[in-house]
């Protein structure tokens, strides 16, 4: 993992130096300095260069009256002006440009002196997070035989030339941690992220500020957590409810996150087909988005109150599981008719968003699930499904989705769609019309259990994980979540 550490000093006059230039071609503060230094080769540099767009690097190696190895000439900046999002991206970019260079360690210079609406610890912030991000790959498990840690080429250290010191980049460095954290859960294999491999890495929040509290099968017994538990029931290893609470915000009622934690999904008795079966290992994405909001909030410390509460368990063919036809009663007393022993994420939730809702009463409820593979049809792997009771509630996360690129596309809620999930046994069935409106049906079930409460539901099943590059993340995990629900949290439910 390439580490990011902050220097105050001076620019090094040896190896690797990063200085911004603007797209009209205005020098930065340190690149002006280094064009007087080196008799004007920066200008004559970007002259030569032809059209300077943001996000280009352009490479002077060896460059003359200098005794750097290379300098790298980072063009910022747009005609129309930047967003956080392309300053972020830019730093993605620049992490490819130094790994494609076998560059392994370098210095990034400040942007002072270019307008860009950003100081430069903002600016310079956002570039870090996105490097950080772009940066990231699961290796725990590839020996040293095999590349380890480390491949050849890999950036492994960017230092970021700013006076203000490491305090100045603690938030960013807590939201990047987060992230990468839930990467790192989403990325584990079944057989160590147990659901109670899960619970105990929510537990460690403790450390952090976080209030958590472990619930057990017993306790869900007794709270009559019944349609979580009937998804558990297949499998020998017990399920467990986490509760995490950030007390940052005084006396006010908590935004409560919410998210489906199945550890493995082989669809239970109406089991899944075994090509591709490896990949649901993370179903449990929604949960490690929570975690990693949970932990990004703690880490910057937010003036807000917020409570994460993520149900965890496998879902496990066996001659103990649930099988089609099954009729359980869940914890808000609605009987539940199981057609699709393989929609269960939604039989989970609804137990969850009960227990929250009753014994929180939050503000606003949002959840987390890798829900429905027909969210993929509708949507492909571009934006997340987005269904919301409240449209305040609704249009605070297109905000956010914009200023993250965590995108999200609203689709429809109401009572026609209800009638998809009408069982003749029972007060509501698990699925609906067979391949209309899956992803809809799965989210007017949801709503079955939110009541009043102010309540979106967040079906990521797109984008927890990508098979290829992506501006802010190479292929696997990608902590999906984790960046928009933190900036909610900052933009509208801190105290100001």
């Amino acid at each position: 993992m390439m580490e990011i550490k902050v220097e105050p000093g001076r620019l090094p006059e040896r190896g690797t130096v990063i200085v911004p230039v603007g797209h009209d071609g205005a020098l930065s503060a340190a690149a002006a300095g280094l064009d007087g230094a080196s008799g004007g080769l920066i200008r004559r540099a970007l002259e030569a260069a032809g059209e300077k767009k943001h996000g280009r690097v352009i490479d002077l190696f060896l460059p003359s009256g200098l005794m750097l190895e290379r300098l790298l000439l980072l063009v910022v900046g747009k005609p129309e002006g930047v967003s956080r999002l392309d300053l972020e991206q830019l730093g993605g970019k620049l992490v490819q440009k130094l790994k494609s260079l076998q560059v392994r360690e370098a210095h990034l210079a400040s942007i002072e002196g270019l307008e860009l609406g950003f100081s430069p610890v903002e600016a310079i912030g956002a570039m870090a997070l996105g490097a950080q991000l772009r940066a990231y790959r699961f290796t725990k498990y590839r020996t040293a035989a095999e590349g380890g840690d480390e491949e050849e080429g890999e950036p492994a250290r960017l230092w970021l030339l700013l006076p203000e010191g490491e305090a100045a980049l603690a938030p960013v460095r807590a939201v990047a941690d987060a992230v990468c954290r839930a990467r790192d859960l989403v990325s584990e294999p079944a057989n160590v992220l147990t659901p109670k491999a899960f619970a105990e890495a929510c537990a460690d929040l403790a450390d952090m500020g976080v209030e958590v509290e472990i619930l057990a099968r017993d306790a869900l017994e007794e709270l009559g957590m019944r349609a979580l538990l009937a998804v558990a029931q297949g499998s020998a290893l017990p399920p467990y409810v986490a509760v995490m609470r950030w007390q940052g915000g005084g006396s006010e009622a908590p935004l409560a996150l919410v998210g489906k934690g199945i550890c493995f999904d082989t669809g239970g008795i109406s089991i899944k087909p075994a090509q591709g079966m490896e990949e649901m290992k993370w179903d449990m994405a929604g949960a490690a988005a929570v975690y990693g909001a949970m932990l990004a909030v703690a880490g910057r410390k937010a003036r807000a109150n917020v409570v994460g509460v993520v149900g965890l368990a496998e879902n496990m063919p066996s001659g103990t599981a649930q099988r089609p036809g099954d009729v359980i009663r869940s914890m808000a007393g609605k009987t539940i008719e199981v057609v699709n022993t393989d929609a269960e994420g939604r039989l989970l939730l609804a137990d969850v968003l009960h227990y929250t809702k009753e014994r929180f009463k939050p503000r606003a409820m949002i959840d987390l699930a890798t829900l429905t593979g027909a969210v993929i049809v509708a949507l492909g792997h571009e934006q997340a499904g987005l269904f919301a009771n409240d449209e305040s509630l609704a249009q605070q996360l297109q905000t956010v989705a914009e200023e993250t690129g965590e995108l999200l596309w609203r689709l429809p809620l109401g009572k026609a769609y209800e009638k998809h999930i009408r069982s003749d046994i029972a007060d509501i069935k698990n699925v609906g019309r067979g391949r209309e409106a899956g992803s809809t049906a799965g989210a007017v079930f949801l709503q079955q259990f939110v009541g009043d409460v102010p309540w979106a539901h967040l079906d990521i099943a797109a984008m927890a994980w990508t098979s290829r590059d992506q501006p802010l993340a190479g292929k696997g995990a990608t902590g999906f979540g984790v960046r928009l629900l933190d900036r909610l949290v900052a933009r509208y439910f801190e105290a100001r």
